[in-house]
């Protein structure tokens, strides 16, 4: 059990399209959604100033994961970008300090695998929010803290 509980920290999780426009954002607690709207909304410039310089630096094109987008004084902000151009961003209480980079990682590594399988509906079409349950249970069991 303890290997599960620290890939459930997340308080807020979002899938934004190549063209900057939500496709999905989920908050614990949903009282501060409007906050982690307006973070997941200023991190998206630290996204494309990140995948520009990975472009020009052409060591590894295919590490997706862009690792602390910027820290604030309640959260760490985190990034990833598909090959499609589809970002990834999870917000996590900077309070928590068990959480390390490896477990980030497998957390967008979980969250990319639902968005592929969620993609590969053939009733969803590409650029519509997205509305899946089963995709939502991943996102919720990332979210939802044992207690």
């Amino acid at each position: 059990m303890t290997g599960q509980r620290s890939f459930k920290m997340a308080v807020c999780v979002a899938v934004i399209s190549k063209e900057n426009y939500p496709l999905y954002i989920q908050t614990i607690p949903t009282e501060d959604e409007l906050k982690f709207h307006y973070t997941v909304h200023t991190s998206l410039d630290v996204v494309e100033e990140k995948i520009n310089n990975v472009g020009k630096t052409t060591n590894d094109l295919r590490e997706l994961y862009l690792g602390l987008l910027y820290p604030t004084e309640d959260y760490k902000v985190y990034g990833y970008v598909t090959n499609t151009k589809i970002k990834f961003v999870v917000v996590v209480e900077s309070s928590n300090t068990a959480l390390r980079d490896n477990e980030i990682r497998t957390m967008f590594r979980k969250l990319h695998n639902a968005y592929t399988d969620m993609v590969c509906n053939p009733f969803y079409t590409p650029g519509d929010r997205i509305t899946s349950r089963v995709f939502e249970k991943v996102v919720n069991g990332m979210m939802l803290q044992d207690s």
